[in-house]
């Protein structure tokens, strides 16, 4: 296997992070390299949450959480904003069915006084543990 420049590269599986758990690091120029190259293609029947639903609404803060957030919309009781809640199927592609089992993603846009701010999805684990490995799930689909 060689890079997009003809360099020979041997590790496919892992990132270079700073320690066995830590944060990857900007020198694994291959990682970079992939994802550039993932960014760009687009195949529309593998599109990751291709499939989904949402609805706008609004946020209402009825309790005293400011023990475990320091986001100015949770600061005090009665706070509002107005939030999308998004839910989707992480890999269905067009026409498959909404009940195959398949991971789901949700997602929660907060639209609030200091700017936008997304709660991503809830799920009990991740598929991958590496970034290079996630590349592979969409064209895993075929």
């Amino acid at each position: 296997m060689t890079t997009a420049s003809g360099r020979p590269y041997y590790e496919n599986e892992d990132c270079l992070t700073a320690g066995k758990r830590g944060q990857v690091l900007l020198q694994d120029y291959y990682l970079h390299e992939k994802l550039s190259h993932f960014n760009r293609e687009r195949i529309p029947e593998r599109v990751v949450h291709a499939k989904g639903t949402g609805a706008f609404g609004k946020l209402t803060v009825t309790h005293d959480i400011t023990a475990y957030t320091k986001a100015v919309i949770f600061s005090k009781v009665g706070n509002t904003c107005r939030v999308l809640v998004r839910f989707s199927t992480v890999g269905g592609e067009k026409g498959s069915a909404d009940t195959e089992r398949d991971p789901r993603g949700f997602a929660v846009k907060f639209y609030t006084e200091e700017g936008t701010g997304t709660s991503r999805k809830q799920h009990p684990c991740f598929l991958y543990q590496d970034a290079k490995n996630f590349l592979i799930y969409p064209h895993s689909k075929a």
